[in-house]
């Protein structure tokens, strides 16, 4: 699957996920800083689900109706970050064709995955 984790995504998650074949572009690793429209877009022009932590992502989904191929958010404070990893990895096993298209929440115990 085609990814784009955003900067505040933990690397062990980026790890995690390349270790599952999983074809991940890190916004830490070429464009530290941008601008969350962009980063959207970049997703977008890549046809890459994004993985963020930022709730904002929402309002430009959902009330600016902005395109996107998917978006993940991850609700796991708290958590170690192999903990998250480990809870990001089983979601992707799982429901990894659910989540293009779709605004996905992940928090503890639960999987939110909304289409359209």
């Amino acid at each position: 699957m085609q990814l784009l984790a955003d900067e505040g995504v933990e690397s062990a998650i980026v790890k995690i996920l390349r270790t599952q074949g999983h074809d991940v572009q890190y916004i830490a690793e070429f464009a530290a800083g941008s601008d969350d429209i962009d980063i959207l877009a970049l997703s977008a022009e890549g046809n890459r689900v994004l993985i963020t932590l930022d709730k904002d992502f929402g309002e430009l989904v959902f009330k600016l109706k902005l395109n996107h191929v998917g978006v993940v958010l991850l609700r796991l404070h708290g958590f170690h970050p192999e903990a998250k990893a480990n809870i990001v990895s089983e979601v992707f096993l799982k429901h990894q064709e659910e989540l293009v298209g779709a605004f996905t929440v992940i928090s503890p115990g639960f999987v939110k995955i909304r289409k359209g």
